[in-house]
């Protein structure tokens, strides 16, 4: 499965560097699926849910105290009305698609994910939009070629029509590169005290055995713009050296580790490592000096565990229970709304 996990490698600077602002929306239609909503959408920014919607609530809720202090009733009837007409889209997009792959019955799904990256210094936007169905990619925009992508020979109408459609594709452009920046600016003021914190993590050092490799363990740190490494003797370490991925955590701090294999270093050489954590937009680095006896064995360790386990479903509940995936099709009127192109609708429709 070919997930839209869009991951940006930030340099992490000890002075007023750039900070890059993510909003992204998630829509999934499904059939055959049972205990499941067959309609899902939310939106996110920087990494923290905004609203939610399915098809059993029938209603946009927000996620977020901010969101819910800054917008009205007006705003939230107004997006539980379009999310209600997604809906019925989506349950036309799955028929359309399980058609021109000639199947009948079964599991389907449809997704769309869009939305937009921009830096603070206004210096870079990234937009995506991007289609999937059945787990698989199944067209995308390429905002630098202002063309659409089909990975796969049933999306050919599909491209066909849309790189034939020039207004549609000067509108997408427009969206994803002026509108979509926009109000990434606007949700970022409304949750400036929420997204824009500091917060340090507690370091620890564990090890499952006193053959394992010992891991430096980061929990509890804002924003996820970070950087956890070894350094032996002052010196950046590259070798035996395993990088763990920034985890969320149910609070919406994140947590990372990294771990390194000591078994070829001789006992007395530990004192020569360290650990260094470095959080972007603070000065000082956290530092924790190799030292066996504030090692945590796998026995202490083990509440550490399954907070680990707890953030990663959180993670799977956040952007795989919008639908198993990220992505799908057609445009909303939602904020940052799309702009309204009825012939995306046409384009996965062969007979349009």
């Amino acid at each position: 499965m070919k997930t839209f996990i869009f991951l940006v490698l930030l340099g992490i600077q000890h002075d007023a560097a750039a900070v890059t602002h993510s909003l992204k929306y998630f829509y999934t239609g499904s059939s055959g699926i049972p205990n499941f909503p067959e309609f899902v959408n939310l939106g996110v920014l920087d990494g923290q849910q905004m609203d939610y919607y399915d098809s059993n609530i029938k209603k946009v809720i927000p996620k977020q105290d901010w969101m819910a202090k800054s917008e009205g009733p007006e705003y939230w009837e107004r997006q539980t009305q379009t999310s209600i007409g997604d809906e019925q889209s989506f349950k036309v997009d799955i028929k359309t698609l399980s058609d021109r792959f000639n199947q009948t019955g079964g599991v389907h799904i449809v997704q769309w994910m869009y939305g937009c990256e921009w830096d603070d210094n206004g210096k870079e936007v990234k937009g995506f939009w991007q289609y999937g169905y059945d787990g698989e990619d199944f067209i995308a925009f390429d905002l630098k070629t202002e063309t659409w992508t089909a990975p796969t020979p049933q999306a050919v109408i599909s491209k066909n029509k849309l790189d034939n459609n020039k207004a549609g594709l000067a509108q997408r452009k427009q969206y994803l590169t002026e509108i979509c920046p926009e109000w990434v600016k606007k949700y970022v003021n409304y949750g400036r005290s929420s997204l824009l914190r500091t917060e340090l993590p507690s370091v620890s050092l564990l090890q499952k055995s006193p053959s394992s490799p010992v891991s430096c363990h980061a929990t509890g740190f804002y924003p996820d713009r970070a950087l956890m490494l070894w350094r032996k003797d002052g010196e950046d370490l590259h070798e035996d050296v395993d990088q763990g991925e920034i985890l969320p955590n149910h609070d919406g701090s994140f947590q990372m580790s990294v771990d390194l294999d000591l078994s070829s270093v001789k006992p007395e050489d530990w004192r020569r490592y360290e650990c260094v954590f470095q959080l972007s937009g603070v000065k000082e680095d956290i530092i924790t000096k190799l030292d066996k006896a504030v090692i945590s064995t796998n026995e202490k360790s083990t509440p550490l565990i399954a907070i680990i386990i707890a953030a990663v479903v959180i993670l799977v509940a956040i952007i795989g229970g919008v639908g198993l995936y990220i992505y799908k099709k057609k445009s909303a009127k939602r904020p940052p709304s799309p702009p309204n192109n009825p012939e995306v609708m046409e384009e996965l429709n062969p007979k349009a």
